[in-house]
């Protein structure tokens, strides 16, 4: 997700994880955030402060003089849209909750808080000082005051510091409008498979990027996501793992009781096949019977008349009318706020053209996933302002 025209002032504290923060400003930058960072003393001891300062362009601070780097940076006219500490150790944590400010990156995180600047604080620790009950007083204090924790990844004995994208998306979705903010939102994502014996599936080539380019724009836009797919856990939503179209269609219809908005973006298979308990010998012609799977938002649509139900519609060789006519097909059917439309041939890359098609207009999006994920959560932020 862009960070485009976002100042972020990058607090180093003296974890380990410091060796990080070099690349991590470095992709801050990579998606358009300018960065300065500040480091406390122990810090500088891990990482030397003219790697930050090659990293960031920008010259670090590494202490508070008379010119108040801390107001310059993070007062109330400070340069900084977002103050990001990371890596945050247990003892700076602690200060930050106790208003002590005996570090520079301490002193900027007071100031920050008193001026309303948004904070994010990726925590890098042992696992049993991240588990001492005083550290996660301070956590859940800290997150009282509006502060986002970017939770760390728990192995090895280790609370390790989140990954860069996952940091990214925490700073992208503090620094920018949060149009969605209070809303939760399911969105299913990628290919569903159906078992034909134990080793053999049908499915299709839906990779799932736009699916989770969905959820990311969510997140960003400030809901909460609940991921519906076949893949790993996610940084931005609470991800539930689903093989098949029935479980697939099974968990949407659970988690839509209590959202605020469906975005249907799966690629769903429309035949199963009754599986074979052992795996069927090769070498023989076969004859599958194939049977028709329900339609994920005609399910969900008939226990949830009045939700808000984004869908996809998935063409073949068709023009941009043909793209339209068969969108507002489903549009009707379903009774769908809006359908996002594009030609097969967009499967699996990284940039993509699609109609996002309503009942009496229709508009065009080209460029990368992730804008686009990010453009279908502005339209559905439009939609649920105008409910």
């Amino acid at each position: 997700m862009s960070l485009e025209g976002v100042n972020v002032a990058l607090g180093v504290t003296g974890s380990i994880a410091a060796v990080k923060t070099v690349e991590l400003a470095h992709e801050l930058r990579r998606r358009g955030a300018a960065v300065r960072a500040v480091t406390t003393d122990s810090a500088r001891g891990i990482v030397h402060p003219w790697a930050l300062e090659f990293a960031t362009g920008r010259e670090v601070v590494t202490e508070i003089t008379g010119g108040v780097e801390h107001v310059g940076l993070c007062g109330r006219e400070g340069w900084a849209d977002v103050l990001l500490i990371a890596p945050a150790t247990a003892n700076t944590v602690g200060k930050v909750a106790s208003a002590i400010d005996d570090t520079p990156v301490t002193t900027c995180a007071t100031t920050a808080l008193g001026a309303d600047v948004p904070v994010v604080i990726a925590p890098a620790m042992h696992e049993p000082m991240y588990d001492h009950p005083g550290v996660l007083d301070a956590i859940d204090r800290v997150r009282e005051w509006g502060v986002t924790f970017v939770d760390p990844r728990v192995e090895e004995g280790k609370a390790k510091i989140a990954s860069g994208d996952a940091i990214c998306l925490a700073v992208a979705r503090r620094a920018g409008e949060r149009p969605l903010a209070g809303t939760r939102i399911v969105v299913t994502s990628g290919a569903t498979s159906e078992r034909i014996d134990p080793v053999r599936t049908l499915t299709n080539r839906a990779s799932g990027r736009t699916g989770r380019a969905v959820a990311r724009g969510c997140y960003v836009r400030g809901a909460d996501v609940t991921l519906l797919h076949d893949g790993d856990p996610v940084p931005y939503a609470d991800a539930e793992r689903v093989e098949s179209a029935a479980e697939m269609t099974a968990a949407a219809d659970e988690a839509a009781a209590d959202a605020d908005a469906l975005v249907s973006a799966a690629a769903i298979s429309d035949y199963t096949v009754d599986a074979a308990d052992e795996k069927i010998r090769s070498g023989r012609q076969l004859t599958l019977d194939l049977e028709p799977t329900p339609k994920l938002i005609d399910t969900v649509r008939e226990r949830n008349p009045d939700l808000p139900i984004v869908g996809f519609k998935l063409e073949t060789g068709g023009d941009d009318g043909d793209l339209i006519s068969a969108a507002r097909g489903t549009l009707e059917r379903a009774d769908l706020s809006f359908v996002v439309a594009n030609d097969a041939s967009v499967m699996g890359t990284d940039r993509t053209r699609a109609l996002l098609v309503r009942a009496d207009d229709h508009a065009v999006y080209e460029g990368d996933k992730s804008g686009l994920g990010l453009r279908v959560a502005d339209e559905l932020a439009a939609e649920l302002g105008e409910g």
